[in-house]
């Protein structure tokens, strides 16, 4: 028989680690192509495929690579490639979106699917404890690197793996490990990357993160006694965890039931972090609760706030120009982000509206995302787009930047005003995390 054809639809991630997981090396199927989504800011791509999956990380039946379309050419690649099923593998979508996806696929007479867990999870050498959320910008990575300063503190050797955003040349790519800022800096990541990569460095944390996540796998299994899980987005773990932590933010309350795949995170969990408490109205973190006990009744519930610290008299009684973490802003959905929570608490005189001085493709995101409150997204996936970042900036009439973005901005542009760095922790309000930590010792060999 044939091998049935795949089409791929995601968004350089999790598309890549399911064809490596599911489909490499399977005779039975053919993945003929992958799409991807500009919305989850892989930037845009044109009609014809200017990026393909590398041959040397496909594999076997693929000496040409695979080619990646933009995902407004689906319909032309079902039919150009006579394709029999679609498989959707990105994240941070809602149910209705996934929906729309599957009925497009129907419509072109594919059978549309979504892998699962039990697919797609590797098993490691070590014990893994997970990360996760049901959306962008719950808190992951301040709860990820207080787990692990956690475990390093009870003496164990602890690596963070992150899920991947591969956004340069993907064999270079393939395996990255990540112990100070001058490997980082050598790496040519984005600045997205440099969000969840630099805090955890400054930490002490060695991190790794790259595409083929059996190899990453392996390596991080040596090197640690426990493996932490540094989720992207609402994404599924890839390892299988030994102690699954879910994030959930009351400032988006329903959303942990209405996203996929963040609902399957949270049904998974087995301890629901109620993160930001200190900033959220107390009917928003009852209706996460009340959802969390309506779907995942055994999980465990951790309240917890995220604590913003700034320099205030930095910011006190300054015309402030936020800049504040890309993807929380922009497909995560939020507002604002840490940087206009600490202008506002160190008493700014005026939070400047940057829209109407942005430039190039900063002006032609804040059109794209019209939610955003007086704040400019972090975005640097490529130098012309970094360029325009410090453009924009540049042409804001301010004193200072608030800067919320997880890594040092500073390191990155030239600007003629101080920017001030937002740092954000999570404190619990009742059961730690230390003592989940503790409670699991067994499981986690610790």
């Amino acid at each position: 028989m044939a091998p049935t054809k795949v089409l791929i639809m995601g968004a350089a991630g999790r598309d890549f680690h399911d064809f490596n997981t599911v489909f490499r090396g399977d005779d039975d199927y053919e993945v003929v192509a992958f799409t991807q989504t500009a919305s989850q800011n892989v930037g845009e791509l044109s009609e014809t495929p200017e990026r393909t999956y590398p041959a040397e990380l496909a594999g076997d039946g693929y000496p040409d690579g695979i080619p990646i379309y933009p995902e407004t050419e689906v319909d032309s690649v079902v039919d150009e490639h006579d394709v029999d099923e679609v498989v959707f593998s990105y994240s941070d979508v809602s149910h209705e979106h996934v929906m729309h996806k599957a009925s497009q696929a129907l419509a072109s007479g594919t059978e549309f699917r979504l892998l699962g867990p039990g697919q797609m999870w590797l098993d490691l050498d070590a014990p893994v404890v997970a990360v996760d959320a049901v959306r962008t910008g719950c808190g992951k990575s301040q709860t990820t690197r207080k787990v692990a300063g956690l475990l390093r503190d009870m003496g164990v050797d602890t690596v963070v793996v992150r899920e991947p955003m591969p956004y340069g040349d993907l064999v270079s790519q393939r395996v990255q490990r990540f112990e100070s800022l001058a490997d980082i800096d050598a790496a040519d990541v984005t600045i997205e990357e440099r969000e969840e990569y630099e805090q955890h460095v400054e930490a002490g944390h060695v991190v790794y993160a790259g595409v083929d996540y059996e190899a990453i796998g392996e390596r991080a299994a040596d090197e640690a006694d426990v493996v932490v899980w540094d989720g992207g987005n609402n994404e599924l773990p890839f390892f299988r965890p030994d102690l699954h932590f879910v994030l959930a933010d009351p400032h988006r309350a329903g959303d942990e039931l209405s996203y996929h795949p963040g609902e399957t995170n949270l049904r998974l969990a087995d301890y629901v972090v109620v993160n930001k408490e200190n900033t959220a109205d107390q009917s928003g973190i009852d209706e996460v609760v009340a959802n969390v006990e309506s779907v995942n009744p055994d999980a465990g519930i951790v309240h917890a706030d995220s604590v913003v610290s700034v320099d205030e008299d930095a910011l006190r009684d300054k015309r402030v120009l936020v800049v504040d973490d890309g993807p929380t802003l922009t497909h995560g959905g939020a507002p604002y982000g840490a940087g206009k929570i600490a202008a506002e608490t160190a008493g700014a005189a005026e939070i400047v509206d940057p829209r109407g001085d942005a430039v190039g493709s900063i002006r032609e995101l804040l059109a794209r995302y019209p939610h955003l409150e007086n704040v400019l997204p972090a975005m640097g996936y490529s130098d012309d787009q970094l360029a325009d970042l410090e453009a924009s900036i540049r042409n804001v009439d301010c004193d200072v930047v608030a800067a919320g973005t997880p890594h040092d901005l500073g390191r990155l542009l030239d600007v003629d005003v101080p920017i001030v760095r937002v740092r954000y922790d999570l404190e619990e309000r009742g059961e730690t995390l230390e003592s989940i930590l503790e409670a699991h010792a067994e499981v986690l060999g610790l």
